[in-house]
């Protein structure tokens, strides 16, 4: 029977990267190294031009090795697959380039699968390394695949009122095409191994998640997973911010698998000399950061990006948790401590699960696809530039996890619409441009069940054609509690009076004047009305047509926010089971539970000492897992100095 992840045991683990040259008691070697750390769990890349030879012939010898290796000392190996491409290709395949190349894929995993299938130490599968491309691929096998994607389409009852619109048929090809190939992969593999899981690693995620159709995913998945380099990954984020960074991408990885499980593919082990986009050598600390916020957001494990650092070609000498001497660095000493404290504690980590704040924090990419149809050369504001879109979502992120609470992150796709009651949730749409037509009648019954709805920016612009909707048919009107007259462009930065005497925001680039129906004034810009209170249903709607979050983020200053997202949500606040007291840029707050056991993982990335008072919680007992430059004063105070963490067990 195939291996049930969900009730698996958290594994954590590092890449063992095998290349010609390598000596079978070399290769040993590392596999003990992993067993001595506590580690359980690696990946190896199953490079076909080291396997396949010129004279059409396999030897599988040096790959053996290493799989009997994890034979012997008990680590599990998922088999990643890399069919032949150019030596200088780090990511590998991402699709077909030609037919011969499909039925080269196809043959590839016909040798493969069926050899290492019979080795106990075999865990599953990775049919593609990151997947996603960023661009549509310019090759014929693309080029005939988009031909008869169109030529199949169905055409959709919505049609923007008939007018001419943008087809964005390469973006929603792409989508489709992505999980066209890895369930192909997928079918591949299961005509030779039933049993074993299929996992796959996103990529890029803040960049490439508008070609991830996760919910399709789940049909073919055993688990879902993602890689989240700083050096490549996080270039939308400051290093302070990288934890930050961390937690926003397991919380959209954690909503994209839904009902199946995930677990951190790829981390940063060590230093990138010349690869990635940004050069740095992790710290210790921020390695045992990151494996307790992926931990902390439910995930399943993790794998380092890489184990030992390969000889040759790029990225020769990098990324590796050990030295050139095969050491242990500080930072596989870190990560084994944090495997010393899981395996302490197994049954919790086995068996824990988020703690759902109810705050949800969704993107749309449809939003994402318009802004970049949009792009052309000009003056350079972040509001109308590529990323525009997912900073805005992110600032409000970072915003409530300053405050102590862990948003959700997710496609509009992936929420839940379908609950009867909706009084302790919301929702924050944070200058997402597009909101297709399909999603208008869900945010009214979210509303209308009791839900709290928080509206700003450019959000509901365009339906998913990139047609204007703000016109006298607006058709939230209803919801949003009026119509904008018009937006007029202020500059990079301007203040926004509210009804809340002691909070003035600051918004980036424009201002949306509005024109109330049933909704009432609560933001002014000048003489003009920028914001709306709206009741509608059992819930109520919050539209200010301002970019506010993104303001916020680009001059690192969330306070006002902070204050208006307490005033306003003071009620779903009251009812999480631990928050902070008060606001603490740069500290952020993750939450497991099992019965009625909590862990709480806290972290700080600011600069500043922070005392962090809790609101009055029933949680007593606190039992320190992980300290670094911090303490517990007492059940409803804790002291974190800079780059400090805590991981307390409450009952």
């Amino acid at each position: 029977m195939e291996l049930n992840i969900s009730t698996a045991p958290i594994m954590i683990g590092a890449e063992i990267f095998i290349e010609p040259g390598q000596t079978k008691e070399e290769i040993a070697g590392w596999f003990r190294t992993m067993q001595d750390s506590g580690m359980t769990l690696t990946r190896i890349r199953m490079f076909e031009s080291y396997m396949h030879k010129k004279d059409g012939s396999w030897d599988f010898t040096l790959f053996d090795h290493a799989f009997e290796a994890g034979e012997q000392y008990g680590i599990k190996i998922y088999a990643n697959l890399f069919p032949e491409t150019e030596f200088s290709d780090v990511g590998g395949f991402k699709f077909p380039k030609s037919k011969d190349n499909f039925e080269a894929i196809a043959s590839y995993i016909r040798h493969i699968v069926p050899h290492f299938v019979r080795f106990t130490s075999l865990y599953g599968w990775v049919p593609i390394n990151e997947p996603g491309s960023g661009e549509l691929p310019a090759d014929p096998f693309t080029e005939e695949k988009l031909a008869e994607w169109k030529l199949n389409r169905t055409k959709p009852d919505y049609n923007s009122n008939g007018f001419t619109t943008f087809e964005l048929a390469e973006q929603r090809f792409l989508l489709d095409h992505n999980t066209w190939f890895l369930n192909w992969l997928t079918q591949q593999i299961r005509l030779y191994d039933a049993t074993h899981p299929i996992h796959v690693n996103n990529h890029d995620i803040f960049k490439q998640a508008a070609e991830y159709n996760f919910p399709e995913w789940r049909s073919f998945l055993s688990s879902l997973g993602g890689s989240a380099h700083a050096s490549w990954h996080f270039g939308y984020f400051t290093r302070s911010q990288y934890a930050l960074a961390m937690s926003a991408n397991a919380e959209i990885l954690r909503s994209g698998a839904g009902n199946i499980p995930w677990s951190m593919t790829e981390l940063q082990g060590g230093n990138n000399t010349y690869s990635g986009k940004t050069p740095l050598c992790p710290t210790k600390e921020e390695i045992a950061q990151w494996l307790w916020i992926n931990i902390a957001s439910g995930s399943r494990g993790a794998i380092f990006w890489c184990l030992n650092p390969r000889r040759s070609g790029f990225e020769a000498g990098e990324w590796a948790l050990l030295d050139f001497q095969d050491q242990p660095s500080d930072r596989m000493l870190a990560a084994s401590k944090v495997c010393k404290v899981i395996a302490e504690h197994k049954e919790f980590f086995d068996n824990s699960t988020v703690l759902d704040s109810g705050f949800n924090v969704l993107y749309i990419r449809e939003s994402m696809w318009i802004e970049k149809a949009l792009q052309i050369a000009g003056a350079s504001f972040e509001g109308r530039q590529v990323g525009g879109v997912m900073k805005s979502a992110l600032a409000y992120f970072e915003v409530l996890s300053e405050m102590g609470i862990n948003a959700n992150f997710k496609e509009i796709s992936e929420f839940d619409f379908d609950k009867a009651d909706f009084s302790d949730e919301v929702i924050i749409l944070s200058h997402q441009i597009s909101i297709p037509s399909m999603y208008w009648q869900q945010l009214r019954g979210f509303v209308e069940r009791g839900g709290k709805l928080l509206v700003e920016g450019l959000t509901a612009y365009y339906d998913e054609n990139a047609y204007l909707i703000m016109g006298p048919g607006f058709p939230l009107k209803d919801v949003f509690g009026g119509l904008v007259k018009e937006f007029k462009m202020v500059g990079d930065l301007y203040d926004v009076k509210l009804n809340h005497p002691d909070i003035t925001l600051k918004a980036h680039l424009w201002a949306g004047s509005l024109a109330p129906d049933k909704g009432q004034a609560m933001a002014y810009y000048n003489d003009q009305v920028i914001g709306l209170r709206n009741d509608y249903g059992n819930g109520e709607v919050i539209w200010m047509p301002a970019l506010f979050g993104l303001a916020a983020r680009n001059t690192a200053d969330y306070s006002q926010l902070a204050k208006l997202l307490e005033a306003e949500f003071s009620d779903r606040i009251r009812g999480l089971s631990i928050v902070f007291r008060h606001h603490h840029p740069g500290v952020l707050l993750k939450v497991l539970k099992y019965g009625e056991q909590l862990i709480t993982v806290l972290v700080n990335k600011s600069k500043q000492r922070h005392e962090v008072a809790f609101r009055k919680h029933n949680l007593t007992s606190p039992e320190v897992l992980w300290s670094e430059n911090a303490r517990v004063i007492n059940s409803q105070h804790i002291l974190l100095a800079a780059e400090g963490m805590l991981v307390i067990k409450w009952n």
